[in-house]
């Protein structure tokens, strides 16, 4: 233990150097900017930034590289809030709720609560980083492609249970978007399948033409006419911050998912993203009140914005413990380290304890630092809501086709986007919900690739997931869920009967 604080107070000391401190505020400052743009991201920010890392040592570089990461991640709640545009993908569950507190007069108050869930849920995951990363990270590295495929099938259903909505509509849409998932070269054969010989879809569907569309263009087409020339009031300074019912409704799912996000972003893969989406199901789940899901429900801010900031602090366990990227974003911080010479892994924290535990003090500064950035432009980004309609919705559609088109200088992603704007606005018209589709998107390579993985591994024999305890207690837990619905849904058929005969009955009478 004790070596362990005298550690914490080595990281303390590089932290606190004026030229560690500059560089760590720089990515804070970048990384909630390249939120905020719709269609950039946190791994083309760290991507372009890269090569000015190359004259700095190596501390300098992880800490301003991870300030852009995990510094998008608050960036990105607040294109979602005011113009329901994700403006990083782990914050398309952000735009449902966060837009509708909008709507409501409440934008100040959404933006506040997920600053501040977003620096409780990063402290957390900074303060859980510092104790249990070398456990936690040796459990990580029991997973194998089954176990990745088992967990992977989890979340989907988990998700479609935990949906106040039909379940067979939810496994539809994410169904439909693993269908997706799979056009481009097949990264095991090398073939090109189901792209229309288009050369710009050979990696695939992009996951920031899709986001944008669904959720950014397909929110204006579904807008009323008369609502896009109605004029929006300038928001009053006492409804800039949270209010004490608002406070509190915001508490456990802050708690919730800073605690769900954190495990779940030791898993490899887009935990960020997918933490979200979990977070928001479950607080669906969990409310006393599920019908204001949608509406502007308080929780649906508070419990994704925590989930995303805390599992991607919980993805730098594996990249730093173990040498293993759980996804894009730490390959590149990985990438960083090697460059300078520093390789990650069981080493990192004996031969290189200044990066290793500076790169950890480092964190808990940020955090501070992206709390003071972010609430006092609480007012600033709210007034962007006292522009009318009819000249912010085109600049929002302006933004949209920019930001994406930058993302791959495509303009085939552009026609993605267009395209999902239309099924956007159809899947609203329908009732159907479109987070699926873009979860479903989003884990399809990594599920496609680990059970095809597995399946190899066992020479095409299905034993090999009920055959390993990991993968067959997560599909056994799969299953369960299935049944539970299934019992739920005949309970509610049987009362909906019961009901009707009663009526019938009534009206005989």
């Amino acid at each position: 233990m004790e070596a362990t604080f005298d550690s914490i107070l080595l990281g303390f000391s590089v932290a606190f150097r004026p030229d560690v401190l500059l560089y760590a505020f720089l990515g804070c400052v970048v990384g909630t900017l390249v939120g905020m743009l719709p269609g950039i991201g946190p791994l083309a920010g760290i991507s372009i930034l890269l090569p000015v890392t190359f004259g700095l040592d190596a501390t300098k570089a992880i800490v301003m590289l991870a300030g852009i990461y995990y510094g998008s991640q608050y960036g990105g709640s607040t294109t979602s809030i005011l113009m329901r545009i994700p403006g990083e993908a782990a914050s398309v569950m952000t735009c449902i709720d966060g837009y509708a507190m909008a709507q409501r007069g409440r934008a100040g108050a959404a933006l506040c609560i997920a600053a501040v869930g977003s620096f409780i849920a990063g402290t957390f995951g900074v303060i859980a980083l510092t104790v249990i990363a070398p456990p936690l990270g040796a459990f990580a590295l029991r997973f194998g492609p089954p176990e990745y495929t088992a967990l992977l099938v989890l979340g989907l259903i988990f998700l479609a249970y935990m949906s106040s909505t039909s379940l067979v509509r939810t496994l539809l849409m994410a169904g439909f978007g693993l269908l997706l998932g799979c056009i481009g070269i097949d990264v095991m054969t090398g073939h090109f399948r189901y792209a229309f010989d288009i050369k710009e879809l050979g990696d695939g569907i992009g996951i920031v033409p899709v986001a944008v569309g669904l959720f950014g263009l397909g929110e204006i087409l579904a807008t009323p006419s008369k609502t896009v020339t109605a004029k929006v009031q300038s928001p009053k300074l006492g409804e800039l911050l949270p209010n004490r019912d608002e406070w509190r409704q915001s508490a456990m799912p802050i708690a919730r998912g800073s605690v769900m996000g954190f495990i779940v972003g030791i898993v490899p893969g887009s935990a960020h993203i997918i933490s979200s989406f979990l977070s928001y199901g479950v607080e669906k789940r969990l409310s006393k009140h599920p019908e204001q899901f949608g509406q502007g429900a308080v929780a649906g801010v508070a419990g994704p914005e925590s989930a995303n900031n805390a599992a991607s602090t919980g993805s730098f366990v594996p990249m730093l413990a173990l040498g293993l990227p759980t996804g894009p974003v730490t390959a590149v911080l990985m990438a960083a380290l090697l460059i300078h010479g520093v390789p990650p892994g069981p080493q990192l924290v004996t031969e290189h304890p200044q990066v290793f535990w500076g790169f950890i003090a480092s964190m808990y500064v940020g955090n501070l630092m992206l709390l003071a950035l972010n609430l006092p432009l609480v007012g600033m980004f709210v007034n962007v809501l006292r522009i009318p309609y009819a000249y912010l919705y085109p600049l929002i559609i302006m933004f949209c086709i920019v930001g994406v088109y930058e993302v791959n200088h495509s303009i085939v992603d552009v026609w993605i986007m267009l395209v999902m704007g239309v099924v956007g606005y159809l899947l609203r018209k329908f009732d159907f919900d479109p987070a699926p589709l873009v979860l479903g998107l989003v884990i399809a390579p990594q599920l496609e690739m680990s059970l095809r993985q597995s399946l190899v591994m066992s020479n095409g024999s299905w034993s090999i997931f009920y055959g390993r305890p990991i993968a067959g207690v997560l599909l056994a837990l799969s299953a369960g869920l299935l049944v539970l619905a299934a019992i739920s849904f005949a309970m509610k058929r049987r009362d909906w009967r019961d009901k009707l005969a009663e009526a019938e009955t009534s009206d005989k009478a």
